[in-house]
This record gives C-alpha cells, structure tokens and sequence, in this order.
C-alpha cells in the first residue's frame, strides 16, 4: 500500500533542503563583513539525487546519506570558491549569494504550490470527488 511520501514524491525532501539551504545562504550574507568567513553551501543536485536514484531504490531517512550529513543529521557543508579574492579572507560575495537566495527561494516556492496541489488532489480523491 502506497504511503503518504510516496504520494508527494520527491518534494517533500526538496522543501526540506531548500529550507536548509535558506538558512546556509542567509547566514553567509549576515556574515558578510566579518574578517575570514567562509561562504558555504550545499550541493542541493547531489543530495537530492541521491533520494531518488536512477536505479529505482530511494532513500527513506536523512541519515542514511553516508557522508553527506554530520551528526546532528544536517547536511555537510562545502565551502565556496570565491571568485575574487578579499584581503581579509571572507569568501562571501554578496551578489552571488544574493542570487542564490533568490533562485532557492522562489525554487521553494514551486515546490510547495506543488506539494498543495497534490494535496489537494488527494483530500479529493478520498472525498471521492
């Protein structure tokens, strides 16, 4: 018998990460100024894919991802590569970071109207509407 998750499919570990990234991304801008901070992220691609493999098999726990999450079950964080240098060693550039805030959220946004719709569809389903 199908589940509930497998009824929303892979939206609902995309909504978790972009919330996750949101977080990532908003902490490198307020970090900004600070002297010798290190932007960071996550390879949002790489751990969604690995939720939903080609193979067929899927991941049904975040801690199953070996190496991609630390121990408190968050996602390892990479550091950016900076495109200029700065003399204080912060590798945060505000545009790109901005951009990427943008591009996560609004990619959040999709994935949550989507995830509404398949509710929808769902509560009509057991109306039997």
């Amino acid at each position: 018998m199908p589940s509930f998750a497998d009824a929303m499919g892979i939206h609902l570990q995309a909504v978790t990460l972009r919330a996750q990234r949101a977080e990532i991304l908003a902490t490198n801008l307020a970090n900004a100024d600070t002297p010798g901070y290190q932007a960071r992220d996550i390879d949002f691609r790489q751990i969604l894919n690995r939720y939903a493999d080609p193979t067929g098999l899927r991941v049904s726990h975040p801690r199953h991802l070996d190496g991609v999450t630390d121990g408190d079950g968050r996602y390892a964080l990479r550091y950016r590569q900076p495109s200029q240098a700065s003399l204080d060693q912060n590798t945060v550039d505000v545009q790109a970071e901005r951009a990427a805030f943008l591009d996560n959220s609004l990619r959040y946004q999709a994935s949550i109207t989507f995830l509404n719709g398949r509710l929808t569809g769902l509560v009509s389903a057991l109306r039997g509407e």
